[in-house]
């Protein structure tokens, strides 16, 4: 990892920013009006609502009607939020682009900040920062120090297998186009850990950046969550970041020396849940349960690796 001095944009690019809406159309609003607060870039807004069975169609068509730079993409039948996300990606053409949520915000030039790095180091596809919850207030835009921390994409890699984990909740993403035309869209069988597959696979054809201090984005809390509805179970997480590994190593069998790395990620997880699952017991016990569960779950992915 190499800390960077951030240095102005000296650029205007265009950023397209797509907006993935399922009866979200309260938020709407506020999240497409985070999208425009941002300056020296062209930014573009594409909502593509999923056929909502709530208003999201007529608040979208408000919203493009009273800004140009602002459209709809309406499905006709509801077709998924994978798929929502790979039409709406395909449907864009700026420099840079950004997924966005409708129930989540960008914090005020958060994309001024990502692309001015992208700007400056050709090399780096893909630029995240630090996200914030937040579940009725939007996050404070905190006058922080900023910096930019970048690594080869195979160091990012590496780094990211040795936690076992995502480090991106996705609206603080920004990706350089011509890498999203490279890797192509986000994959129908992880409709879960999509996300994760798409960081992977941007880092291995690009370097990877982060803007440090200041708050990229907020994810808003609800009792619509999709991670609290569709994916609420504790261990889901965790055994479907190893389905998108295990894609990802498919792939790309020349990193294939980093799944002793992403073992030892993944136990500590396991590890980590087992201890959640089990709050109460002695140290002793809980030690005991937690090495039992990551045991478990490091050797069945062992075994579909390497048919041990």
């Amino acid at each position: 990892m190499t800390r960077r001095r951030p240095v102005p944009l000296r650029t205007r690019p265009r950023v397209s920013v797509v907006v993935p809406c399922y009866n979200y159309g309260r938020y709407l609003p506020d999240a497409v009006g985070s999208a425009l607060d941002q300056s020296g870039l062209d930014v573009d807004v594409l909502i593509v609502d999923d056929c909502s069975t709530d208003d999201s169609a007529a608040v979208a068509l408000r919203l493009a009607d009273a800004d140009p730079r602002v459209r709809l993409l309406r499905h006709e039948t509801n077709r998924g939020h994978i798929q929502t996300y790979n039409d709406g990606l395909a449907a864009v053409t700026g420099d840079y682009v950004v997924l966005l949520s409708a129930d989540d915000l960008l914090t005020p030039d958060s994309l001024t900040r990502a692309v001015a790095l992208m700007e400056a180091y050709p090399r780096v596809g893909l630029v995240y920062g630090r996200p914030a919850s937040f579940a009725t207030e939007p996050p404070p835009s905190e006058a922080r120090r900023v910096s930019w921390s970048t690594w080869r994409g195979e160091q990012w890699i590496e780094r990211i297998c040795a936690r076992g984990q995502n480090v991106i909740s996705s609206p603080e993403a920004v990706l350089r186009r011509s890498v999203l035309n490279q890797i192509g869209g986000y994959d129908i069988a992880h409709p879960h850990a999509g996300d994760l597959l798409m960081w992977l696979r941007a880092a291995a054809v690009s370097d990877v950046g982060r803007v440090n201090g200041a708050v990229q984005a907020g994810y808003r809390l609800h009792e619509a969550n999709m991670h609290l509805t569709r994916f609420a179970e504790p261990t889901t997480d965790l055994s479907e970041a190893g389905r998108a590994f295990e894609a990802f190593f498919r792939a790309e069998p020349a990193l294939g020396r980093l799944r002793r790395t992403l073992e030892r990620g993944l136990a500590r997880e396991a590890a980590m849940i087992a201890r959640a699952a089990h709050p109460g017991h002695g140290p002793a016990r809980w030690q005991a349960r937690a090495i039992s569960d990551a045991h478990l779950f490091v050797r069945s992915y062992r075994w579909r690796w390497w048919g041990t």
